[in-house]
């Protein structure tokens, strides 16, 4: 296990410098950038700011200084929120960490257990209405769902609030502003799990499907083992192996943010920022943020490929 994790640990090197390399040529050849959206600015005044930020630089001298900033830990400088980028990242990161986990927590809880109940009853009433229930969820575009959920519950019914974090000039502390993010995060919790479930409760009805009707379950059957045995102990285990690698996947999005969601629900997290960034045209944050986002991904692969094995010791050999 030892001999693999390494392995694995030596081939995330060569494809975080490809990524690092992919992620600031994207950015250093697209047209534009923040000093020239500026047309409040002088051509004299352009050039001299070019110059304290290295953008008049050879493009590969400027990848390798972008580098070795990156090897000392530091993400940029922001050049429209004038604070380093790790700074403003850790300001509003966390923010979409606790959106995305609670949605997670009840998307992932939804898919498996309506996906596990469908597999079992695969053709039945219950199996088709969860098809129909599941693809409306998904076929809604995100900003019209988020829209609609805005005007159903908070401008119609006046149960929760529009947007935001926490009402407007409230200095509430402890319990009493816990209850109120409790508040602002229902619907674009609601939002993201209505997106989010309908694709795994399809996934894990597939994987359950298959693993059911393999002769181990036929044979657990035969020794008169309890249904609620055969399906916990020894279906759901070998169904969810497949579902090991999605779920490692599910890193990176803890952190990204969900940009249209947190946008209209003025939700202050790193999905907000990245619009404001790309409007700007802040290439350093969107450069170290995307990096970020790309080393969360590998790793999230590397801890999928970790879990499998340990799952699974035929990986290991074979790997």
């Amino acid at each position: 296990m030892r001999n693999f994790i390494l392995r694995r640990l030596l081939q995330t090197l060569p494809m975080l410098l490809l990524a690092s390399l992919i992620i600031f040529m994207l950015f250093a050849k697209t047209p534009g950038d923040f000093i020239d959206g500026n047309i409040t600015l002088t051509a004299a005044r352009a050039a001299e700011l070019k110059a304290i930020y290295g953008l008049d630089q050879p493009l590969f001298s400027r990848y390798l200084h972008w580098l070795g900033q990156l090897l000392r830990g530091d993400l940029g400088f922001s050049l429209q929120y004038q604070i380093p980028v790790s700074q403003l990242l850790n300001q509003y990161i966390w923010n979409s960490f606790l959106l995305a986990s609670v949605a997670l927590v009840f998307y992932w809880g939804i898919g498996l257990a309506v996906g596990i109940a469908s597999a079992l009853k695969p053709n039945s009433l219950f199996d088709h209405l969860v098809s129909v229930v599941v693809f409306a969820a998904m076929s809604f575009p995100t900003f019209f769902l988020c829209l609609l959920l805005i005007k159903w519950f908070a401008v119609d019914l006046h149960w929760l609030p529009v947007g935001g974090m926490t009402n407007t000039g409230s200095d509430d502390s402890g319990w009493a502003w816990v209850m109120q993010v409790a508040a602002h995060l229902v619907l674009p919790v609601m939002a993201l799990v209505m997106l989010q479930a309908g694709s795994l409760t399809r996934y894990f009805r597939a994987s359950m499907l298959d693993v059911v009707k393999m002769d181990f379950i036929r044979t657990a059957r035969a020794k008169g083992l309890r249904e609620r045995t055969v399906i916990l102990k020894h279906a759901l285990r070998n169904a969810l192996l497949p579902i090991i690698t999605l779920l490692g996947f599910e890193l990176p999005g803890l952190f990204s943010g969900a940009i249209i969601t947190e946008k209209v629900f003025n939700w202050p997290g790193a999905g907000h920022i990245h619009i404001d960034s790309l409007a700007a045209r802040d290439y350093p944050v969107l450069m170290g943020f995307t990096l970020f986002l790309a080393v969360l991904t590998i790793v999230g692969n590397l801890i999928a490929d970790v879990l499998y094995a340990w799952a699974d010791p035929r990986i290991r050999v074979r790997s």
